[in-house]
């Protein structure tokens, strides 16, 4: 399950699935793994179904791993030391 369509880290989780009509199924077992940990998810911090988002301030999409823009804005306009 882990890495396979799961990642994690510490406490943070995304759900990947290959195909739309899998992802309820995968969904489905990593909630049975939480259930049977009696580990909880905070349901404030939890999107479902989308097909992009923030991890680990990356953003995360089908096609691939990106570096957040904002975070290069910053470290742009940060002076010169």
């Amino acid at each position: 399950m882990l890495h396979k369509y799961v990642e994690c880290y510490v406490d943070d989780l995304v759900v990947k699935s290959k195909r739309r009509q899998d992802h309820l199924k995968d969904l489905k077992v990593m909630f049975d793994h939480l259930r049977k940990y009696q580990l909880r998810m905070n349901p404030l911090k939890c999107a479902f179904g989308v097909s992009s988002g923030k991890f680990l301030s990356f953003i995360v999409r089908h096609q691939g791993i990106e570096i957040d823009q904002s975070k290069i804005d910053a470290i742009q306009k940060m002076p010169r030391p």
